[in-house]
């Protein structure tokens, strides 16, 4: 369980934030120039050099998106026009990549991002180039939003590039696209001229991933813990029924696959976040706006609290919560994790992620419930602040990675496992560094007393 330090605080990070800036600025310029790479997009190091996958370049925006992140936290403007250059030229094709449910991934990271800073004055006003962005932004929500499976219930969901039998945890990042599109005032045009409410359709895929992907300790099945939460959950598209739980990169459909909790959690808390700027008139016959945020808040709430309790003192979780050869390691959520063990690997990339969404929510219930709001945030600061230090961010500028202790692939056996080792240890994802990045600019702002960051600026 995660000992959360009720002293931390965004200002008492500064310092080691700023030191992350420094040699994240070495590490995006040693990518862009390298010759190993030629172009192909980076997802993952093997002994420290970023290597590519060619395979839906989904880790595409994380990179260009890094640039845009370090140019709002340093004001670095060679890191502004590598992003903004990046964007213009390469990332067309991920507006309508019809082939994937990373949409609120690789274009929220770049064009969301720019349009964030250009209606936030942080860089010169250009209607052309703002319209560049959000005729970008519309045609990505609406690319996405297509993606779409009935269920039987009368909902829907944006299925995985697995096919439309599939509806995988990670996408509840991706509604941040069709909030953006909805927000610009697009609608997907379907077959007759039928108009369909983007906005529609997030809170549908919303309530489906609630439904049958997160748990709440209501004897669903013998595997039933509140705050647990399925990778993936299986469809029958015949008749849109509810088949089982699944999972692609977590150990079993009946543990829990930890970077997929973490999505999960950031990605109801941006949402409840969003929400609050919609009109009732535009909820009311989509269910409600009280409705609708009990279900997204009970999702946020008990995936946050099995983070907690389900993760090592520092706060970083090893990949999976029922990895087999955790029994192994003994008590081990009562002590920090252990990144260089020899049976299980942690996955860093998983925590960058979850701390966002812990800091999301807790700054969301500040208001209404006081108490709750402090444990998420401290418990966010606590985890961030185990990121900033050794083992875990990367000091050596011979490494190309930021975060160290990422996994991407665990079953699949993607992951470089270095000599004498027999775990994957030591290397980074372009995901990890790009959310590590975020969850630094998020607390950086709130300690400077900034604006308060959202993807919806």
């Amino acid at each position: 369980m995660i000992a959360i330090d009720e002293q931390v605080t965004p200002g008492s990070l500064l310092p080691a934030i700023e030191r992350m800036w420094a040699l994240s600025a070495r590490k995006i310029r040693a990518i862009e120039i390298s010759d190993r790479l030629k172009g192909a997009t980076p997802v993952f190091t093997v002994e420290g050099r970023y290597m590519p996958q060619g395979w839906t370049e989904w880790t595409q925006g994380f990179q260009f998106g890094s640039a845009i992140l370090q140019f709002d936290a340093t004001d670095d403007r060679e890191s502004l026009e590598l992003g903004r250059r990046n964007t213009l030229t390469r990332m067309a094709t991920h507006v309508t990549h019809i082939g994937v449910h990373d949409h609120g991934f690789n274009n929220v990271s770049t064009y969301g991002n720019l349009r964030r800073l250009m209606r936030e004055g942080r860089i010169p006003a250009d209607e052309r180039e703002l319209g560049i962005y959000e005729l970008a932004l519309c045609c990505s929500g609406a690319v996405q939003a297509m993606r779409w499976s009935t269920t039987a219930d009368g909902d829907g969901y944006i299925y995985s590039f697995n096919g439309s039998h599939s509806l995988f945890s990670d996408t509840i990042r991706s509604l941040r696209a069709l909030a953006l599109a909805h927000r610009l005032g697009h609608r997907l045009m379907g077959e007759n001229d039928i108009a369909i409410s983007l906005l529609d359709r997030l809170v549908q895929h919303a309530r489906t991933t609630a439904r049958y992907n997160v748990y709440y300790g209501t004897g669903r099945d013998v595997y039933d813990i509140r705050g647990r939460v399925a990778h993936e959950s299986i469809f029958n598209t015949n008749d849109g029924r509810y088949r089982c739980p699944s999972t692609q990169q977590g150990y079993s459909p009946f543990t829990t696959w930890t970077r997929g909790l973490a999505w999960i959690m950031l990605g109801y808390a941006e949402q409840l976040e969003f929400l609050r700027t919609v009109d009732d008139d535009e909820l009311e016959p989509l269910g409600g706006r009280d409705a609708i945020e009990a279900m997204m808040l009970e999702a946020a709430k008990a995936t946050c609290d099995f983070y907690i309790e389900w993760t090592p003192t520092d706060g970083v979780p090893y990949w999976d919560t029922g990895a087999p050869g955790l029994v192994h390691l003994g008590d081990y959520l009562n002590r920090p994790a252990e990144p260089f063990n020899v049976h299980e690997p942690v996955d860093s990339s998983a925590a960058a992620i979850a701390a966002q969404g812990l800091l999301r929510l807790g700054s969301y219930l500040a208001a209404t419930d006081a108490p709750t709001a402090t444990r998420y945030r401290q418990a966010g600061l606590t985890v961030l602040r185990t990121l900033l230090n050794e083992p875990y961010l990367s000091t050596d500028d011979a490494h190309e990675g930021l975060l160290l202790y990422s996994v991407y692939h665990r079953p699949r056996g993607w992951d470089h496992v270095p000599a004498g080792q027999t775990v994957p240890c030591g290397e980074s994802s372009m995901w990890g560094d790009y959310h590590l990045r975020e969850v630094a600019l998020y607390v950086q702002r709130l300690a400077r007393g900034e604006s308060y960051y959202t993807f919806f600026a």
